[in-house]
């Protein structure tokens, strides 16, 4: 029995440096009581500043109609449907980090799951936007809902996946949101006890719904967190299987596969981490939290980003393989002529470059634990994501079957462009709030996990007790 009470000496700590519970505390609070620093104040300027480009760009659309971008006889979505499924895709590795995770008790999940989180709200909201605005007539989009209503027959069609999107999308975004601010309520409580400012502790008093850390609390809390976990975790999948169907339930060749459903997802929790990985290395950079987003949660992550990013290149190949084998002239010309080799294939092959063939140096243990690097390759996994999603879109879209109605050279406008920036605009000044109001590591799960993985924990284990933990599963190993 004493060999249970130990961990393997073999895993690395989830926290490091001599941490006590006074110092986790003190270390996660810092940030959010001390007044904003020079670095963050530039950048929540500049997110600003881009979202208020965003904001024009969307009058103009407002005003003048969808004129205002390119969109042409055959390429009805471009940029904006584009950013819309990359933009769902970045808010899958949030809910995958926390619900998924802690079913299945992962430790190292604790030191990335409250800004995932974040992030996966931040990302749904920046998503949401485009299909209303790509309506043109934005103040006609209340139509989309089913209610009891004075139209008559005239309902929603139940049969079209872009309907499916406003069900999935907004059940998502309820439920993270819900998971989310549950797991803050513990460390919003923290932060009204240790507030100073009136201000301060009337705002963390109200958001922290009076609690007081009781027994009661904390197993109220928990069955919480379960049920939730329970209704993410099929969310994960469904979500992105459903914007997928807005693709493979047409006839348009290139697009009604059945391999859609099961890469999009892959490739949605592929962008999701590479996004994790970006923000998690600037906020352990400049909040100072290099001991509790350690360089093991980020090898962790690298390797999930390796796998997801060959089940992603294993579904391009199958997509070429089916295109071949079908014979359909159509099919193949899509495929070969159009993506490939046609001028769009510079799109195609720097997809193929940054989402199949880079990842995969993340073999290499020295890659896969090297800052610079995952940082680098993290930017690079979210620009081949989108160029994914820009070649399905416009490269099937831009041939049709009368070549008399052939457009030219697809081209984004400037207000297009400015939509998407004003998303990005949107999506990091909600995170530079998130980052200087709220604490971005749950304080509360770093404590649970503190005295079995930090590193204090770990030298503190006796040596002949290790090396027994060591033969026995050696033995184990043996055995089976």
């Amino acid at each position: 029995m004493s060999l249970l009470r130990y961990e393997s000496q073999v895993r690395e700590p989830l926290v490091d440096g001599h941490k006590t519970y006074h110092d986790v505390t003190e270390d996660i609070c810092k940030p959010v009581e001390a007044a904003p620093t020079r670095l963050w104040w530039i950048g929540f300027i500049i997110s600003v500043a881009l979202l208020l480009f965003g904001v024009v760009s969307l009058y103009k659309e407002v005003v003048y109609g969808t004129g205002m971008w390119n969109l042409n006889k055959t390429i009805g979505w471009g940029w904006d449907i584009t950013n819309f499924v990359w933009w769902v895709g970045i808010g899958h590795a949030g809910t995958l980090i926390s619900a998924i995770l802690l079913l299945f008790r992962q430790g190292w999940r604790t030191g990335v799951n409250r800004a995932a989180e974040a992030m996966t709200i931040f990302a749904v909201i920046c998503a949401g936007q485009f299909p209303i605005w790509h309506m043109g007539r934005v103040w006609m989009a209340f139509f989309v809902m089913p209610y009891p209503n004075s139209r008559g027959p005239l309902w929603v069609n139940f049969n079209s996946p872009l309907l499916w999107d406003v069900f999935a999308i907004s059940t998502y975004f309820t439920v993270s949101l819900l998971f989310w601010y549950s797991g803050l309520i513990p460390d919003l409580a923290t932060l009204r006890d240790r507030a100073k400012k009136k201000w301060a502790k009337a705002f963390y008093g109200v958001a922290s719904f009076g609690w007081t850390g009781s027994t009661k609390h904390w197993q109220r809390h928990e069955s919480l967190s379960l049920v939730l976990a329970g209704l993410s975790t099929p969310l994960v999948l469904s979500v992105h299987t459903i914007v997928s169907f807005d693709f493979a339930t047409s006839v348009i060749p290139g697009w009604h596969t059945t391999i859609f459903p099961p890469y999009f997802v892959a490739g949605a929790i592929f962008s999701g981490f590479a996004m994790v990985q970006t923000l998690m290395l600037v906020t352990r950079k400049i909040m100072n939290l290099e001991d509790y987003i350690t360089i093991s949660h980020i090898e962790n992550m690298n390797k999930v980003i390796v796998l997801t990013g060959s089940i992603v290149g294993c579904a391009y190949l199958t997509e070429l393989f089916m295109a071949w084998y079908s014979a359909v002239k159509y099919e193949q010309d899509i495929f070969f002529k159009y993506r490939i080799a046609g001028p769009y294939g510079w799109s195609y092959w720097l997809m193929m470059t940054c989402n199949v063939i880079t990842p995969q140096l993340f073999w290499v243990k020295k890659l896969r634990r090297n800052i610079a690097f995952t940082f680098l390759m993290s930017i690079v996994v979210n620009i081949g994501m989108w160029f994914e999603r820009f070649v399905i879109i416009v490269s099937s879209l831009y041939r049709d079957y009368l070549p008399s109605s052939w457009s030219v050279y697809y081209r984004p406008t400037i207000w297009e462009v400015g939509f998407y920036l004003g998303s990005f605009g949107l999506f990091f000044t909600c995170y530079f709030l998130f980052s200087k109001y709220f604490p971005v590591i749950a304080i509360a799960e770093i404590k649970h996990i503190l005295k079995k993985n930090g590193e204090s924990y770990k030298e503190q284990m006796d040596p002949i007790e290790a090396q027994s933990v060591e033969e026995f599963a050696h033995e184990q190993v043996h055995a089976h």
